[in-house]
């Protein structure tokens, strides 16, 4: 399944490793996961990691990213990690790389990548690390492990959602052969300001519903610039605020920008990924996300997600 990677991997001296943009903690892991597995497999190459700032997932040890020059990617194998579609890439120069590849556990939107594999049976791109290392027969490193174990607990829902299988765990169960503390994984995702907690008491207070009870939140630029928080903590940090409200199985955050509405969308229940591709975004089956132009088309959005049944004790 990996081979044609392993096999790029082997034959170019400079790989970059890139994510999508604003990283979560399956971005950061996967990437910071496979750098420093590369790293200590391969001790002879260069390996880099590039993009964004980590911002809440900066706790991850390994996490800052590397400044590199346009040169080094002239001969270089860029890898693309847990992204759906090239918009989203962080740093957009892995196109000058001459060969590129992908792994991604998101629903196929198109082809990025020379070499890809593109698996929605992973919970999370950390997995489909994992498994590379494990199948490929490459050493771990307490870093390596400690940050594709983060990324495994955080988009498995800690492992809650029902993406999580048996293979979830066993791999869960390798990394953990590596000494690291996972109690300082949870320490830091858990970890939460009282000024947070009054921001999420405020979003809690605005929750609206649909006639379908779909739950969502709409926050105007008027009031964004109220809340002294920045988009990412507004518009995906306070989405699961409507989280395991009984009675609501759909529900979505929007956020005006001076670019347009961000739309995070989520479900315990229903694939409403469809939704989101309709317009124009994309992501996982059930938290996936878009931005549309206007509240109109926000309107149509909500209306369509109370057709998927928005109803659900």
């Amino acid at each position: 399944m990996f081979q044609k990677i392993f096999n790029l991997i082997q034959k170019y001296d400079t790989i970059i490793i890139h994510r999508h943009n604003k990283p979560d903690g399956d971005a950061i892991g996967s990437q910071v996961g496979l750098k420093h597995i590369l790293m200590a497999n391969f001790p002879e190459k260069t390996v880099y990691a590039v993009g964004d700032d980590p911002r809440f997932f900066g706790f991850v040890q390994g996490s800052q990213m590397d400044t590199v020059a346009d040169s080094a990617y002239e001969n270089a194998l860029a890898i693309i990690l847990d992204c759906g579609a090239s918009a989203l890439i962080s740093d957009s120069r892995y196109s000058l790389a001459p060969a590129t590849a992908r792994m991604d556990h998101h629903i196929f939107c198109e082809t990025i990548a020379q070499e890809e594999v593109v698996d929605t049976s992973y919970e999370s791109c950390c997995s489909m690390v994992t498994d590379f290392a494990r199948q490929c027969g490459l050493k771990l490193t307490p870093t390596a492990a400690q940050a594709l174990y983060t990324g495994i607990v955080t988009d498995s829902g800690r492992f809650r959602y029902d993406g999580t299988t048996a293979r979830t765990h066993a791999l869960a169960s390798w990394l953990m052969e590596q000494e690291f503390d996972t109690n300082e994984i949870f320490r830091n995702l858990y970890a939460d300001s009282y000024e947070n907690k009054k921001l999420k008491a405020q979003f809690i207070l605005k929750i609206q519903f649909t006639p379908a009870n779909t739950a969502y939140i709409y926050t105007t630029r008027e009031e964004f610039d109220t809340f002294g928080a920045d988009l990412f903590t507004i518009s995906r940090g306070m989405t699961n605020t409507m989280a395991d409200m009984k009675g609501v199985s759909i529900w979505a955050n929007f956020t005006e920008t001076e670019n347009g509405i961000l739309c995070e969308l989520r479900s315990s229940l229903h694939t409403i990924q469809p939704i989101a591709v309709k317009y124009g975004g994309g992501g996982h089956a059930k938290a996936c996300g878009c931005t549309v132009p206007d509240r109109e088309t926000v309107m149509a959005l909500l209306a369509d997600l109370d057709e998927i049944g928005g109803t659900q004790v």
